[in-house]
Formats: structure tokens, sequence, C-alpha cells
């Protein structure tokens, strides 16, 4: 296993996965809601930075890795997973659109997967949709975190519910955009087993 900064980085994140749940199943004595919600909020936008900077130091630094390609998304889907799941015990969530994010991170993993066993990774390569699905659900997420009035003025329950919307419409449209690009290989595939 390589060891290196983008790496540990991946592995913080991972790390602060539990800091973001745990946080809400402390005693209500040690730490009142608003408390909880900041500091949840502030772990998963820290979390949320070594997403970007990992990948961004791997590509400056030329420390790309096979198993840094492979702990990065498995840290960004068990990161999203368990926020979500935080909120909709909270009660902040719509278990549907958990369900639809999350549900479709577990479909795209598994279609990357079998695509790069035949060779064909770059079929389902990172697009512009996933990309503002991304930006819009780590947007989201903290701001149902925060779940209070920012800056005296901004509802963040509000804009947060919003968002997080926008981001399972696009959450399904980005999951067909893959199945459409890839479905000709599973079709081919499929007939080639057929035939044998």
């Amino acid at each position: 296993m390589p060891f290196n900064i983008p790496i540990l980085l991946t592995w913080l994140r991972v790390a602060l996965i539990p800091l973001v749940v745990g946080v809400y199943y402390l005693p209500p004595a040690w730490l009142p809601v608003s408390d909880r919600n900041l500091g949840a909020t502030l772990v998963f936008i820290v979390a949320a930075i070594t997403d970007w900077f990992d990948g961004f130091l791997a590509r400056r630094w030329n420390q790309t890795s096979a198993f840094g390609a492979f702990l990065d998304p498995v840290a960004d889907k068990l990161m999203v997973a368990g926020a979500l799941l935080v909120l909709v015990q909270l009660d902040r969530c719509n278990a549907i659109i958990a369900f639809i994010i999350i549900g479709r991170e577990i479909t795209i993993s598994a279609l990357r997967e079998w695509m790069a066993q035949i060779g064909a990774s770059k079929s389902v390569a990172v697009n512009s949709i996933g990309k503002i699905k991304t930006a819009a659900q780590m947007t989201a997420i903290p701001l149902l975190l925060f779940h209070d009035i920012l800056f005296g003025a901004v509802d963040t329950h509000f804009w947060g519910e919003k968002l997080l919307w926008v981001a399972a419409v696009l959450t399904v449209w980005s999951m067909f955009y893959y199945l459409k690009k890839a479905w000709p290989l599973i079709k081919e595939k499929s007939g080639m087993l057929e035939s044998n």
C-alpha cells in the first residue's frame, strides 16, 4: 500500500466521518444542539476540503496510484452516506432523497468497477453533470447540518433542502447518463455471454 500526503489526507477524511456522526450521540449535557450542529458542520467542511486537496496534490506531485484511486471515492461515498443518514435521523432530510443519492452511488460504483474490468472505464468517467451534482450535494449537507440562521439572514435549512433536491435530480440524471454511455458495452458483453 503506497503512503504519501494525498493518501494520508484521504485516510484523514475516512477518520473524520465518525466525528460527524458521533457528535450527535454525545450526552445532551455535554454539548448543546447548536454546538453539535456547528461541530458536525465544521468537520464535514474540513473533510470536503481534503477531498479536493488530496486529488490536487496527487496530480501536482505526480503521486497518483491505483490504491488512491480506489480509496478516494470510497471515502467520499462513506462521508456522504454517513452525513445523509444522520440528517434523516434528525428529520432534516427526506429518506427518499437519501435513498436516491446513496443508491445511485452504489449503482455507479458497481458500474465503474465492471467497466474497469472490461477495460472501458473511460466510458463512465466523471462528467460535468456529476461535478455539478457533487457541488450541490457538498453544499447542501453542511447547510442542513448547521440547521440555523447564518449571518442573521440565511436560513440554512431552507437552502440546504432546496440544494439537496437539486442534487437528487442531478443524481438521477447523471445515473441515466452513465448507464446510457455504458449500455452498448453491457449489451455487447451480455450477448457474448449468451452466445458462449
